[in-house]
């Protein structure tokens, strides 16, 4: 067992992993002689771990250090003949400790209790909850959806807009400055001002069908518009099923119980039929010119069954096509290997569409926004076709 370390003895063996190649700050000196008025000195495993923890930073270095601390604090004679225990448990030698060890380890006694929560199996029942269909999911499994939607951080493009403002390393230069500096220095420029344009993000437009046959998915659907709505500003959302209804305001509350509470007492056609030409008519008519300016993405969210006329759908189709940026639709049935689009409606609206994609559970939501993170700047359809494996998916694609 090792004599009692002293601040000497732990300065010396800082220089000898020093020399050795280790990196040892000053603060780590002094956080491993602090260690010592918690843990006991005289014990070699609180010594070893105590060092381990303060003065080693990579997990490379593991084998040196074990070298050095045993040359160091045991001797070179008992450390060559091989007598004395190993210096820690195996499994302290071979892995990091826990965080929460080593914030134990490092805590005061006047810090206040805090309870660390067990996520020993999240990762992997995440993992399944994300691939699970949200029309098959448990009144529990949908609580741990909203939370997984509230904690994701959703990406989306960006545009450049016309406007310019003032930047060291701007592309252009800054002529209104450019002026004003060189009268006030007699016509001398030491520096040139320069502009860059403004990068913002694209304003976002959902439209989604709250009808009867979207009645399993619409909740965690709102949901997702809702944490949408909570990270991005310029969120346009509306919900049809024989009607139009604008529910921005509803979303934008913060809590997402009392906004979808005010969702449901706002719209009065939940569960019931669809009429999705008639609700596209009204927001090209009173909306369309308001919010799809400013290269604007329209995602529309429906399963594609349709009660109205199918002229009337691929009129508003196309109308709504030439003032968006891109326009995605989303439908919970495509996550289905045997699903093909052969419902009037879905068939009618394609050929208007530029990326058709599922949202039937979380990771088709997760892939959503990655695409969305990467739109191009220009109009145009994508290459690459977002459908599931299978013959429905290059049939699909062919409609395309």
């Amino acid at each position: 067992m090792p004599s009692e370390p002293t601040l000497s003895s732990l300065v010396r063996f800082a220089r000898q992993l020093r020399a050795a190649g280790l990196g040892v700050s000053l603060g780590q000196l002094e956080a491993c002689a602090s260690a010592f008025e918690w843990l006991n000195p005289l014990s070699r495993i609180h010594l070893y771990c105590a060092a381990r923890a303060t003065l080693l930073t990579r997990r490379e270095d593991q084998a040196l250090f074990d070298r050095v601390f045993e040359a160091f604090w045991l001797g070179q004679r008992e450390a060559q003949a091989g007598t004395p225990a190993p210096l820690a448990p195996r499994h302290l030698s071979q892995e990091r400790p826990a965080l929460a060890t080593l914030l134990a380890q490092r805590a005061q006694l006047t810090d206040p209790e805090v309870q660390v929560r067990d996520r020993s199996h999240s990762a992997s029942s995440d993992e399944q909850l994300s691939r699970k269909d949200f029309a098959a999911l448990s009144p529990e499994e949908l609580e741990e959806v909203r939370r997984l939607l509230a904690e994701q951080r959703w990406q989306f493009a960006t545009r450049v807009t016309r406007r310019t403002r003032p930047r060291r390393n701007g592309p252009e230069l800054d002529l209104r400055r450019l002026t004003a500096r060189a009268a006030r220095n007699g016509g001398v420029l030491l520096t040139l001002p320069r502009r860059a344009r403004v990068v913002q993000q694209r304003p976002l437009v959902v439209l989604a069908d709250v009808s009867g046959s979207m009645e399993l998915y619409t909740r965690v659907l709102l949901q997702f518009f809702h944490a949408l709505r909570q990270q991005f500003v310029q969120v346009e959302s509306f919900v049809f099923a024989t009607r139009l209804t604008r529910i921005t305001h509803e979303l934008a509350l913060r809590h997402v119980d009392h906004a979808l509470e005010q969702v449901s007492a706002q719209v009065v056609d939940f569960a019931s039929g669809t009429r999705i030409g008639q609700s596209l008519h009204e927001f090209n008519a009173a909306w369309a010119g308001r919010v799809l300016a400013r290269g604007a993405v329209l995602i529309v969210v429906s399963d594609g069954w349709e009660r109205g006329a199918p002229e009337v759908l691929q009129r508003e189709m196309r109308i709504a096509r030439e003032r968006c940026h891109r326009l995605i639709w989303l439908n919970p049935r495509l996550g289905q290997p045997s699903y093909e689009p052969r419902v009037s409606g879905m068939s009618t609206a394609l050929p208007f569409v530029d990326d058709f994609m599922a949202c039937h559970n979380l990771q088709s939501l997760r892939a959503l926004s990655e695409h969305l993170a990467r739109l191009p700047r220009r109009r145009g359809r994508s290459r690459a076709y977002a459908a599931p494996g299978g013959a429905a998916a290059s049939r699909e694609a062919q409609i395309l």
